[in-house]
């Protein structure tokens, strides 16, 4: 693999022009493809052939109902009610309003006498506006109608505001925190080289290919139903490996000039060998992504195809267009005063006795204490997942008009009524079984009160609608969901199903809570036979999975102790702490699993070389962490950074990823990676690096390119090596 990546580097550097254009075409034509081809992404997380799902495509089929609607609260500020002439003229304004707006096939008038919908003191009623398509169908222009419309009518003598999942659909923007997060990229990375241009150049690069994937996606959005946050999550993920992928190689670049090699020589080194890595990194990242299809839920697997797509994207930039780049920066890429230095220039340094040095060096030899120490502090750091809770019902923005919709209607009518439940009753006799249904279900626990039966058309089906007294996001509710399927259970001659937001939510948590261990055996299991390959080890690989548990652990507890209890919620902006959106875990773990073994290939390889070279276990480990650490430190903080301005997002689901992740790189390199995985391997000295005789027909994937630099190779790999040198002279 070193051999013909060295090959597309070189060839890249050969021809850097057409490379260029190349890409630049491809980025234009997405742009242009995303501008014409473009469709509307929904916020619906739904899974096919489940009660909750089946139940709204049969109500949608028996009364003709199913289009997305809107509640609109409408509330009396000076202490009147809503039934004086003066303000009952405004409402009925107000509806006719709503019912004119584009999209809208009919909006409910609260003072109806034949259907009111207004609380006991006539203080508080909603109208309930009624689109005729379904939430993606519902465009940004017909949502910024709706919202006109509301802020001007409360503007009067109504306090007006309005909630519903029509008006959550669209994908986030960028804010202020993504561009801080790109800044402190661009800060590192110009600390990093001691280079502006060089710099520059690593962002452009990772821009292109990010720009290239997500244009891609939002291509799609015209031909598929996807979810608003697959673009921001491909475009977070994409961005963040992208910089780190052209940082290893621009790294090694460095390098190769500083020991005298000529441009193009180096540039082919650095692709063949840091390119090797790049390569086996992206491949974790992705059989990470890939793997999410296992789950069986669609728009689970739309958002890891997407990311997996972006990140391969990123990878063949990192190794086609960084080569053109590189190309065209020449010496540049070295600080000014090292290029005037000529002839005299300083050989790159192997150690040297830096904080780095001293680190690995204190880590190693404290060992044994190491080990037990960043066992306990990250089994700690891990406890609040004990008592971690999800929900696919996030809440409003605080002082969002969704927000102060859901406020007026729970003190009109309750918590509940912001998340009501449907009973559907299909079959004969459906109206006569849905009837007898008030009592029992009236008698459950956190049931506020049960409207009476609606049937259908010709009498074969019946919806009961079910008030909580608990919020929607309540364990309470959740609760409810499975008492009312439990009472019905026993109803003869029909067929029932519950449906409504929290069932949707307690669904998808059920399916990803029986999916999850089915995923990490997967996952878990094709990345460590791929790091096997790499390593030739099957300790190496075993460090580095179990390291991966802490960081999923530690990473999971600290959202749970932000997001779920509310410690330290300044630092995201969050001001009303709940469960954790439903994706929030299993997406962390695939995502983080790809990364952490992103930093074991990067970090660890660089060990194994010096160990094939001849240095003992320790030496080697040493060595390794002396030459690999500082670009990976470099790599974790502009990753960091990314999630970090990721976790600003106003969008929910993006924002508990997002902190997530950040929270998983901070501990996955700078804790297990910088200090478990260099105590643990040298507490195992020698056996290490223990492959059993009989896997020794395993092929050699030479990561480090020890054939192209010189470094030592496998018996067991020496002739595919020279057979690779044969091919490569030709």
């Amino acid at each position: 693999m070193a051999h013909l990546l060295s090959r597309i580097g070189a060839f890249g550097h050969r021809r850097r022009l057409a490379v260029v254009l190349v890409w630049l075409t491809v980025l234009v034509a997405g742009g242009v493809g995303a501008a014409t081809l473009a469709g509307e992404t929904s916020n619906s997380f739904s899974i096919p052939g489940q009660e909750s799902t089946v139940a709204q495509e049969l109500i949608t089929e028996e009364f003709g109902a199913g289009g997305a609607t809107v509640d609109v609260a409408v509330a009396t500020p000076d202490g009147g009610t809503l039934t004086d002439p003066e303000t009952a003229a405004a409402v009925g304004e107000l509806v006719q309003t709503l019912g004119g707006l584009p999209g809208v096939v009919s909006a409910s008038n609260p003072l109806d006498p034949a259907a009111p919908a207004v609380n006991a003191d006539a203080t508080i009623g909603y109208s309930t506006v009624t689109y005729g398509g379904l939430i993606e169908d519902v465009t940004d222009e017909q949502r910024t109608a709706l919202l006109d419309a509301v802020a001007d009518a409360g503007t009067g003598e109504l306090t007006v505001a309005a909630t519903g999942e029509a008006l959550e659909a669209g994908a986030p923007h960028m804010g202020v925190g993504e561009v801080i997060g790109v800044v402190l990229a661009v800060v590192v990375l110009a600390l990093t080289y001691g280079s502006l241009v060089a710099a520059g150049m690593n962002l452009l690069t990772a821009v292109v290919g990010v720009g290239v994937g997500v244009l891609g996606i939002t291509i799609a959005t015209g031909f598929l139903d996807l979810s608003s946050t697959t673009s921001a999550l491909a475009g977070m993920l994409g961005l963040a490996v992208g910089i780190d992928y052209a940082l290893f190689i621009i790294s090694r670049y460095r390098q190769e000039l500083l020991r005298g090699v000529d441009v193009p020589t180096a540039i082919a080194v650095a692709t063949g060998t840091a390119g090797s890595a790049v390569v086996t990194a992206g491949l974790t990242v992705v059989i990470a992504l890939l793997g999410l299809s296992v789950v069986g839920i669609p728009f689970l697997t739309q958002m890891g195809v997407a990311a997996a797509a972006t990140i391969v994207v990123a990878v063949l930039v990192a190794l086609t267009l960084a080569p053109a780049a590189m190309g065209y920066l020449g010496r540049r890429a070295l600080p000014r005063k090292v290029r005037a230095a000529g002839d005299e220039r300083p050989a790159r340094r192997s150690g040297g006795p830096g904080l780095l040095a001293r680190w690995v060096a204190a880590v190693t030899r404290h060992r044994v204490a190491t080990v037990l120490g960043t066992v306990l502090a990250l089994g700690v750091l891990s406890l609040p997942v004990t008592s971690m809770a999800t929900t696919l019902v996030p809440s409003p923005e605080p002082g969002s008009t969704q927000a102060r919709a859901q406020e007026l209607l729970a003190e009109g009518f309750g918590e509940g009524i912001n998340g009501p439940l449907a009973v559907l009753v299909r079959g004969e006799g459906a109206a006569e079984a849905a009837a007898g249904l008030g009592e029992p279900l009236s008698a459950l626990p956190d049931v506020a009160f049960v409207t009476p039966p609606v049937p259908d058309a010709d009498g074969t089906a019946a919806l009961v609608t079910v008030i909580p007294e608990s919020g929607p996001d309540s364990a309470a509710t959740e609760a409810l969901v499975g008492d009312i399927r439990a009472s019905l259970a026993d109803l003869d001659g029909v067929d029932t199903y519950v449906t409504g937001a929290t069932a949707v939510s307690v669904d998808v948590a059920q399916a990803l809570d029986d999916a999850l261990p089915v995923y990490l055996v997967l996952v878990v299991g094709l990345a460590f036979v791929l790091l096997v390959l790499v390593f030739r080890s099957l300790l190496v690989p075993l460090v580095g999975v179990l390291g991966f548990l802490f960081t999923v652990g530690a990473s999971l507890g600290a959202t749970v102790a932000v997001f779920q209890w509310g410690w330290l919620a300044d630092l995201v902006g969050l001001s009303s702490p709940g469960p954790l959106i439903s994706l929030t875990p299993i997406l962390v773990i695939g995502i983080l699993f790809g990364l952490a073994m992103d930093y074991q290939v990067f970090l660890v390889s660089r060990m194994h070389e010096a160990h094939t070279s001849g240095d003992g276990p320790l030496e080697a480990i040493r060595a390794g962490f002396r030459r690999s650490a500082p670009v990976v430190v470099a790599a974790a903080l502009i990753m960091f950074g990314v999630f970090a301005g990721f976790a600003t997002s106003p969008d929910p689901t993006l924002k508990s990823i997002a902190f997530a992740l950040a929270a998983g790189i901070v501990v996955d390199a700078f804790v297990v990676r910088m200090v478990l995985v260099p105590a643990a391997l040298a507490l195992l000295g020698e056996r290490a690096w223990w492959l059993p005789r009989w896997l020794g027909w395993l092929p050699y994937l030479d990561v480090e390119g020890s054939a192209l630099t010189g470094g030592v190779v496998p018996d067991a790999a020496r002739g595919a090596a020279a057979a690779a040198e044969t091919v490569g002279a030709r």
